[in-house]
């Protein structure tokens, strides 16, 4: 069974490359548009690309060699959020929604970063990656949305069916150069759409926002690699300042960032989906503290961890390791259940929910 899974997640891929490679438009390939770049030139690491038998093992082993632990054995907690409670909230509240998908309540008003809430991160909704739990509101019972900030254009990341409901109440959707083409070609209008190459810099809503480097790639599908760029976002309010790693692998650009930008009162840092194989685009754990020193960090609140199985490590070993290593560091990582409201402020880390849903317990 597994093995007919995983051709067909093979096939999904190939077609969605029409939708990956024209817009809705049927107007010519993203690499045509004056926006899109070959982005491998502009990787402030060289990433290690391995041959194609290579790739293929690495493959086989995710899907047919994984352990027993990277899945939950029971139920993952869930506070679930209405529209009257985000409303009623202070200024530089944050809510973790699932993976990557961050609500932020910032100068009055709300901004979400890569926004993921279909079932599977995944080319096709039949099969690939299923989140282990719901997000804790829907779209159409969030408040209307300043901004929506998008890291990359990875499925998990940027989700089709998510941005196209989003639209109807976003004011504006930031993306680095190229991402804003794909969801220009899913319909949202270009009006909306702002494309930042590294270190440029915009204002929407009194809110200062920097795409800034990481150390990725990008691609949805085979034959499209890094043809638009990937970035890590930095919020400025008047009181506040706000760091979002999206994907990123462990780079002395961390170090610059935090140089210019910093002292940040919140760093987002991705911590999940990291394995040996592939050790230059995504953090392990020793790797994100680091990256919160960089950044001259307050808080910390690990993401892209306990939504999705994308790796071969334990599903809670992104919060064992990352909440031993803050404390030996001194450094408070912020671990809330998903969808509890945690201020920018909090020093608390919050219950080690984890453990219940590892072990079973509903």
């Amino acid at each position: 069974m597994k093995r007919i899974l995983f051709f067909i997640v093979i096939l999904g891929v190939l077609t969605v490359m029409a939708t990956t490679l024209f817009n809705n438009n049927g107007n010519t390939a993203l690499a045509r548009s004056p926006l899109s770049l070959e982005s491998d030139q502009k990787n402030p690491v060289n990433v290690t690309k391995g041959g194609a038998l290579e790739q293929a093992r690495i493959m086989w082993d995710f899907f047919f060699n994984k352990p027993n632990d990277t899945r939950p054995a029971g139920k993952i907690p869930l506070q679930t959020l209405t529209r009257q409670q985000l409303l009623a909230a202070p200024n530089n509240t944050v809510y973790r929604l699932g993976h990557s998908t961050v609500l932020l309540k910032l100068n009055d008003a709300f901004w979400i970063t890569d926004p993921m809430f279909s079932d599977r991160a995944s080319p096709v909704q039949f099969a690939g990656p299923q989140r282990f739990h719901q997000p804790p509101i829907s779209i159409d019972d969030l408040p209307p949305i300043k901004a929506v900030i998008i890291s990359h254009d990875h499925y998990d990341h940027l989700d089709q069916d998510s941005i196209i409901k989003l639209a109807v109440k976003t004011e504006y959707f930031l993306t680095p150069l190229g991402v804003g083409d794909i969801i220009v070609g899913w319909g949202v209008p270009s009006s909306k759409v702002k494309q930042l190459d590294w270190w440029q810099e915009t204002e929407v809503g009194g809110l200062h926002l920097v795409a800034t480097p990481a150390r990725h790639f990008s691609g949805r599908g085979l034959f499209n690699k890094n043809r638009t760029q990937w970035a890590s976002w930095v919020f400025r309010a008047n009181d506040q300042r706000v760091f979002f790693s999206g994907d990123s692998g462990y780079f002395d650009g961390f170090k610059k960032i935090g140089a210019k930008y910093g002292p940040f009162d919140l760093t987002l840092l991705e911590t999940g989906a990291y394995n040996e194989n592939w050790p230059e685009v995504h953090m392990h754990p020793e790797e994100s503290i680091q990256a919160h020193i960089d950044l001259k960090g307050k808080n910390l609140l690990p993401i892209h961890n306990g939504t999705f199985d994308l790796s071969m490590h334990s599903w809670s070993d992104p919060f064992d390791r990352i909440v031993t290593l803050g404390s030996v560091q001194r450094i408070p990582v912020l671990t809330p259940v998903i969808g509890d409201p945690v201020s920018m402020q909090s020093t608390t880390s919050g219950q080690m929910w984890w453990k219940a849903a590892l072990l079973g317990r509903k």
